[in-house]
């Protein structure tokens, strides 16, 4: 039960900070799009969820394993270092927990003078406008894969080192540096999932890539261990 436990609050953390980052930083609260989000605007956000994964593999880490991520959960499962019986409680605990992570956030934001239209402003969710379906699925794909491919290599038994969770957090801050532009940067079904049940609408509509395409990415990613193609 300690794992699940750590896993909820691990990716409550992370859709608050992260998402926090985007809402309580005056940057508007949707993400994957060129608009109204510039360049420099980019970094703080990427350091956000970087960070927040750095400090929790830490503090998380020898409990759980600090997944916080249901891609991560199925790309370490797909290696053969999970059980499936804690492959599903874990995705179950990390769901739960960015949804309650979504709703502190939402929470605080509602106590703005004149209050917090989550509809209009939004909540940091993902979501793709200006590029096509297949290269928001393609994006996210690629991201999720690159980052279990750092994550596998980094905690394996022969490549982990003491300095795992920094190679991680960095390798999400390079990811959203590079996508968020484009779809948000998810790469985190559970990330997705947080700030689209308050937003509804759009962000719910498109969730559905925000599952398929990481869980796809991070299963490919742990085949690719497994079969020892990428293990040390």
């Amino acid at each position: 039960m300690k794992k699940y436990v750590a896993e909820a609050i691990g990716a409550g953390a992370l859709v608050l900070l992260g998402c926090g980052s985007v809402t309580l930083g005056e940057l508007g609260g949707v993400l994957g799009s060129t608009q109204g989000i510039g360049p420099l605007a980019v970094l703080p956000i990427a350091f956000a969820f970087g960070l927040t994964v750095t400090a929790f593999a830490y503090g998380i880490g020898p409990v759980s394993g600090c997944h916080i991520n249901p891609a991560v959960s199925i790309g370490v499962w797909s290696a053969g270092r999970l059980s499936t019986f804690n492959l599903i409680g874990y995705i179950i605990a990390q769901c739960l927990g960015a949804i309650a992570g979504a709703a502190i956030l939402y929470a605080i934001l509602k106590g703005r003078e004149g209050g917090y239209d989550v509809a209009a402003a939004g909540l940091g969710q993902n979501g793709w406008s200006n590029i096509s379906t297949a290269s928001a699925f393609l994006a996210e794909f690629v991201g999720t894969f690159l980052f279990l491919v750092v994550i596998l290599g980094a905690t394996s038994t022969n490549g982990g080192t003491a300095s795992a969770g920094v190679a991680i957090g960095l390798a999400l801050v390079v990811i959203h540096i590079a996508l968020i532009r484009v779809t948000g940067t998810s790469v985190n079904p559970a990330r997705s999932l947080g700030p689209a049940v308050f937003v509804g609408g759009k962000a719910l509509e498109q969730l559905w890539l925000f599952f398929a395409a990481p869980l796809l990415g991070g299963l490919t990613a742990g085949l690719l261990f497994r079969w020892r193609s990428l293990e040390p």
